[in-house]
C-alpha cells in the first residue's frame, strides 16, 4: 500500500501533505512554490510508493467552482499527464484555509509564525488528506 499525497494548490505555493504507509496518519511534508511542484512531485515518486493523489478542490459557498479552478484544471492535466499510472481524487478545499489559522492558533503559534502563508498552506493540505482520508 502506498502513500495519499494530497495537494493544496496555489498560484505561488502549493502546500502538501502526506499518509503513512498504511494510510492512516495525515502529516504535511512541505510547501513548494508552485512552477517547482511537479518536479518536486517527481523527485518524492522517485522515493515513496505513492497510491493516489487527492487534489483540493475549492468551491464557493454555493458550491460553484472557485475562480481558482481553471488555475488547478490545466495542472491536473500535467499531474495526470506526468503520473498516468498514479489516479487523481478530488476534495472539497472550503474552509481549510481558515481552519488551517485556527489551529495556529490554538497551538499557541506566535503572531509572527502565523503570518507564514507556507505553513498555512502545508497545514491546509494536511486538513484536505484528513478529511479525504475521513471520507474514505
Amino acid at each position: 500500500m502506498g502513500r495519499v499525497v494530497a495537494i493544496d494548490y496555489g498560484v505561488r505555493r502549493t502546500g502538501i501533505a502526506v499518509t503513512d504507509e498504511l494510510q492512516l496518519i495525515a502529516s504535511g511534508l512541505t510547501t513548494v512554490a508552485t512552477e517547482e511542484l511537479l518536479m518536486y512531485l517527481k523527485q518524492y515518486v522517485s522515493e515513496e510508493t505513492v497510491s493516489v493523489f487527492v487534489v483540493g478542490e475549492p468551491r464557493q459557498m454555493n458550491n460553484t467552482p472557485s475562480e481558482s479552478e481553471a488555475f488547478i484544471k490545466v495542472f491536473l492535466t500535467k499531474l495526470s499527464d506526468t503520473f498516468p499510472e498514479i489516479p487523481v481524487e478530488r476534495q472539497d478545499e472550503r474552509f481549510t484555509s481558515k481552519m488551517a489559522f485556527q489551529t495556529m492558533i490554538d497551538s499557541g503559534l506566535s503572531k509572527k509564525k502565523r503570518r507564514n502563508k507556507a505553513l498555512v498552506d502545508e497545514i491546509s493540505a494536511t486538513l484536505i488528506l484528513q478529511a479525504y482520508l475521513n471520507r474514505k
